[in-house]
C-alpha cells in the first residue's frame, strides 16, 4: 500500500450506544441522524423469537433456535443479551465489529441495562444518553401514545425516573425538548469524536512521513 492510499484508508467506525427512558424520543432521534447519515449503519439483534409476517430476516433481526443462542452465550458471541417472554435478544458482537472495522459508524440502540453490559465488553464506544426536557413532559408524552392505564403510567413513569439517575454513567446527555434539535446534536458529537486526537494522530504522522 502506497503513502497516499494509507493515508485514505478508512478509519474504524464508532460505536454510537443510545438509551434514555421509555417516551424519551431515543427511537425517533436516531431515525432522524440515520436519515441525515445514511453511511451510518444500525446495530442488528439476534433473536429466538418467530419473525413477523412484515420483518425480514437480516434486516430487522437475525433469527435462531435457543439452541443456536444458548450456545452463542457460551461462547462468549454477545455484546450483550436479555430474556423477555421467554425468547432471547442479543446483540451479536462479530456483526458489529466486521462493520466498524469496516469503517462504519453503528448506532445501538439499547435500554440502560443493556447499554451497561455493552460498556462492560466496549468501553471505547461514545454512550449517549436521551432525556426529556421534563418529568412532566415525559408524562405527557407517554399519555399521547394512549397504550397505557393509569396505573401502568405511574409505574412507567416510576421506571423512567430510575433510569434517569444513571444518566451520568453516560459520555454524553442529550435534552430532547425538540427532536431536530436533538438529532443534530447526537450527529455533532459523532463529527467531534472522529476528529479526536486519539482517533487521528496516526494521520497526522502520516502527513509528517514517520
Amino acid at each position: 500500500m502506497s503513502s497516499e492510499e494509507k493515508f485514505f484508508e478508512r478509519e474504524k467506525g464508532i460505536l454510537i450506544v443510545i438509551s434514555g427512558p421509555s417516551c424519551a424520543g431515543k427511537g425517533t432521534v436516531c431515525r432522524i441522524v440515520r436519515e441525515n447519515r445514511p453511511e451510518i449503519r444500525l446495530s442488528i439483534s439476534e433473536t429466538t423469537r418467530s419473525p413477523r409476517n412484515y420483518e425480514v430476516p437480516g434486516k430487522d433481526y437475525f433469527f435462531v433456535t435457543k439452541e443456536e443462542f444458548k450456545q452463542r452465550i457460551e461462547q462468549g458471541k454477545y455484546l450483550e443479551y436479555a430474556t423477555v417472554y421467554d425468547n432471547y435478544y442479543g446483540t451479536p458482537k462479530d456483526y458489529v465489529e466486521n462493520l466498524l472495522e469496516e469503517g462504519y459508524d453503528v448506532i445501538l440502540e439499547i435500554d440502560i441495562q443493556g447499554a451497561a453490559k455493552v460498556r462492560e465488553n466496549y468501553k471505547e464506544g461514545i454512550y449517549i444518553f436521551i432525556a426529556p426536557p421534563s418529568m412532566k413532559e415525559l408524562r405527557r408524552r407517554i399519555e399521547m401514545r394512549g397504550t397505557e392505564s393509569a396505573e401502568q403510567m405511574e409505574m412507567r413513569l416510576s421506571c423512567a425516573y430510575d433510569e434517569m439517575t444513571n444518566a451520568d454513567d453516560y459520555s454524553y446527555i442529550v435534552i430532547n425538548q425538540d427532536k431536530n434539535v436533538a438529532a443534530h446534536q447526537v450527529e455533532s458529537i459523532i463529527t467531534a469524536e472522529k476528529c479526536r486526537t486519539e482517533r487521528l494522530k496516526n494521520k497526522v504522522n502520516d502527513i509528517l512521513g514517520r
